[in-house]
């Protein structure tokens, strides 16, 4: 039953989708009308049209013109089919090496590349997060080029990785506020909390000012802009002071990473 596949998932099953095993193709019964991307494509479709949320194995398969049981012979299940789908998305990272000026530009064009994906495929916040899951060879090479992007700072194995994750992690910020604002819903809250903080002025100083000067109000800035500007001076502070240890106070040695990127 497709439940059971569902529930009983093979993460052999998924990297090997991922990678290419078996050349990407079901080994038996006649031969394939699709292969697993043209099945990722159409749940990239329906994910970019509906959310994450509207993503089913059936949904798929009525796209493909194919039963749902059909399905699961290019595909173990949905979650595989959904990190089959990011690393779709994903395909070849930019070519950072290309561009001059050292780290802080080539980390700057790292995460607009990132941002320009979250923003096309909003849906991909849900489908991965900051934690160690199956990746793909387009996931994989999204972090290597930042992590060889970081080199010339001299920065250790750990810090390179917290620096990249620090960059992905502002994009994700901004991709969630993105999807939270919503027009009708902004004016009414700056209604009500202006309404509020009138009465209240004297006891929120600060939030009352901003809100008079404007500060809550959206504008057509990059946004990206303030945040990288904050954090690559942060990282380029750093890089001017590489004396001081970035273990200390932290347990030596190697740490596993922990992000699942762009993902």
């Amino acid at each position: 039953m497709p439940a059971n596949k569902e529930s009983k998932r093979d993460p052999g099953a998924s990297l090997a989708l991922l990678w290419g095993g078996a050349d990407g193709r079901p080994r038996r019964g006649p031969k394939p009308k699709f292969t697993p991307v043209d099945v990722a494509r159409r749940g990239i479709e329906l994910a970019d049209a509906e959310g994450l949320e509207a993503l089913s194995m059936q949904r798929v398969a009525e796209l493909l013109g194919v039963t749902t049981m059909a399905l699961y012979r290019y595909v173990p299940g949905k979650p595989d089919l959904v990190d089959l789908m990011v690393d779709t998305v994903l395909g070849t990272p930019p070519d950072l090496g290309r561009i001059p000026g050292g780290w802080r530009p080539r980390l700057e064009a790292w995460a607009r590349a990132c941002w320009d994906v979250y923003r096309a495929h909003p849906w991909i916040l849900t489908a991965t997060g900051l934690r160690r899951q199956a990746m793909g060879p387009h996931q994989v090479a999204w972090l290597d080029v930042a992590l060889a992007a970081l080199e010339p700072t001299g920065f250790d194995a750990r810090r390179r990785h917290d620096a990249a994750l620090l960059v992905l992690s502002l994009v994700r910020n901004l991709t969630q506020q993105a999807l939270d604002r919503n027009e009708a819903a902004d004016r009414e809250w700056d209604r009500l909390t202006a309404r509020q903080l009138t009465e209240h002025a004297d006891r929120f100083p600060a939030v009352t000012r901003v809100l008079a000067e404007g500060g809550f109000a959206r504008t057509d800035d990059d946004p990206l802009a303030f945040g990288l500007t904050c954090l690559l001076d942060g990282i380029q502070r750093l890089v001017e002071h590489s004396d001081s240890a970035y273990t200390d106070g932290h347990p030596a040695g190697p740490q596993p990473p922990t992000s699942r990127v762009v993902s």
